[in-house]
């Protein structure tokens, strides 16, 4: 798995921060390899076209919060028939889904770790279990982690990795002791390293 993201971020030519800590040590593909996967990978690319441009955005978007092709179309045009504006709407709606908040929180280092342990059963969201990396958090609800998974390796030393983790974004409030998030507020002014205008041209045609 990590052996087929590593080459889909050489093919797009950007660090996804699909495996962290593989990508922060010397091992990271796109440091070894810095060119296209296959054999034609070093070679020369001709200029790209729009109709690339706005698929590689996709595509970079869409890998790094982990879905499928048909739930991407499904947000995407999601936003795009809300009133507001669609970028500030898209980014929203994909940070909400509760796999990125468990990463947000610093429960998970990773977006795919985060999945892994909703799917599993170890996160619960206002005391009950949910095991739908899809489900999108609201305002005012706790997310937990499940009382019987505290032990599991991936969990177990959590207090102390929070103590490294950083800083939960200003909607979520982090309590490292109960190892609780509450969501705050709707988020705000996400950070967003794509260009969301490709992305809705790309789904408009």
């Amino acid at each position: 798995m990590f052996v087929t993201s590593e080459k889909k971020e050489r093919a797009l030519g950007v660090r996804l921060n699909l495996k962290p800590e593989r990508c922060s040590s010397g091992k990271c593909a796109m440091v070894k390899k810095p060119r296209r996967p296959g054999m034609h990978g070093a070679k020369r690319e001709r200029q790209p076209s729009e109709m690339k441009i706005q698929l590689q955005e996709k595509q970079r978007l869409r890998l790094t919060y982990g879905l499928r092709e048909s739930a991407m179309h499904r947000v995407v045009h999601e936003a795009m028939h809300k009133k507001g504006n669609t970028a500030e709407l898209l980014m929203s709606l994909l940070e909400r889904r509760i796999d990125n908040v468990v990463y947000r929180l610093g429960f998970a280092p990773s977006r795919s770790v985060a999945r892994q342990l909703v799917g599993h059963g170890h996160i619960c969201v206002n005391g009950k279990k949910v095991t739908i990396p899809s489900y999108r958090v609201r305002v005012g609800e706790v997310l937990s982690i499940r009382p019987e998974s505290k032990d599991h390796m991936l969990l177990k030393d959590l207090k102390e990795n929070l103590v490294k983790a950083a800083e939960s974004p200003v909607w979520i409030t982090r309590d490292a002791e109960k190892l609780t998030g509450t969501i705050a507020t709707d988020p705000k002014d996400v950070a967003a390293p794509f260009d969301i205008s490709l992305i809705v041209d790309y789904y408009s045609k």
